[in-house]
């Protein structure tokens, strides 16, 4: 109830600042590639329309831009497949790519009146990681293998893990763990350095994000395949694409753009360097040859 509340506080407070008909809006999540691709967004249909677009990065989790798009305070946003899959639409988890894009692309058009643009090629999904010291001591290689430090381990993640279906409650099932305690929950960027200073054991991050290797963590492989698919994609109000016409040809300029390993270095540009989130955006459009 708290949560619906909150959301709701914040959908009515952007809508006191949204943009007009002459101007497209993007939104993104609260985590360093969200806002990246968000930037990244914004940048190309500037270039390519020529449309003012208002900027509303940063504006929190899955459901809060969700219903930000729902509501018209937002045209468009990054979002990923399988968090589509189970957070949204509350389906079964599906392992296979192609079949997770085909569902959540049918029920956006038919429930939310949007539509997904062809993914920008890489997959983002959730990374189970400790440090290299940890995983040494105790042969640490796939998933399975923290059933041995469970029982006096402390896993930490963001806040919307704990709920998801694709979330903690389905990994602690899947691959049997029992922690002697609850985990620790905490913003998406604090979940690494958490890690580094010994205040968790084991982090669940996303296998893009650039300080897995700028702190030399090691990723355990999903080897019982929990998660499902996250490939990333632009999710866009389809009245937005009506009004519009350039929007569509400008998104789909994206698809393919980007491989895991690319994105995992340009999100360490901005986590690892400390560059500004738009300098980075224009220096991948740049290398991309989108400018």
């Amino acid at each position: 109830m708290m949560r619906s509340l909150f959301v709701a506080f914040c959908v009515a407070v952007l809508s006191s600042c949204s943009g007009g008909e002459d101007r497209i809006v993007v939104g993104s999540k609260n985590f360093t590639e969200n806002v990246l691709l968000g930037e990244l967004l914004a940048q190309h249909l500037e270039s390519r329309t020529g449309v003012v677009v208002d900027r509303r990065l940063n504006l929190g989790g899955t459901f809060l831009c969700h219903q930000a798009l729902l509501s018209g305070q937002i045209d468009l946003y990054p979002e990923y497949t399988g968090t589509a899959l189970t957070a949204i639409l509350h389906q079964p988890v599906l392992r296979d790519a192609g079949e997770v894009l085909r569902t959540v692309s049918s029920a956006y058009v038919k429930r939310f009146g949007a539509e997904w643009m062809k993914p920008f090629g890489f997959n983002n999904t959730f990374a189970i990681v400790v440090t290299a010291k940890t995983a040494e001591a105790n042969h640490l290689k796939s998933i399975s293998d923290l059933a041995v430090i469970a029982p006096k381990g402390t896993i930490g993640f963001n806040f919307e893990f704990f709920e998801r279906q694709d979330g903690y409650r389905g990994l602690v099932d899947t691959y049997h763990l029992a922690f002697a305690q609850g985990p620790k929950t905490m913003d998406m960027s604090l979940v690494y350095t958490a890690l580094r200073d010994g205040q968790i054991d084991i982090g669940v991050g996303n296998s893009t994000d650039g300080l897995i290797e700028a702190l030399r963590l090691t990723v355990l492989e999903d080897d019982k395949r929990y998660f499902p698919p996250y490939d990333a994609s632009a999710v866009v109000r389809i009245e937005t694409l009506e009004r519009h016409p350039g929007v569509r040809a400008a998104l789909e300029e994206l698809g393919g753009l980007l491989s895991e390993e690319e994105m995992r270095r340009w999100n360490y540009e901005v986590d690892g360097l400390h560059r500004p989130v738009a300098e980075v955006a224009r220096r991948l459009r740049s290398e991309k040859k989108l400018d």
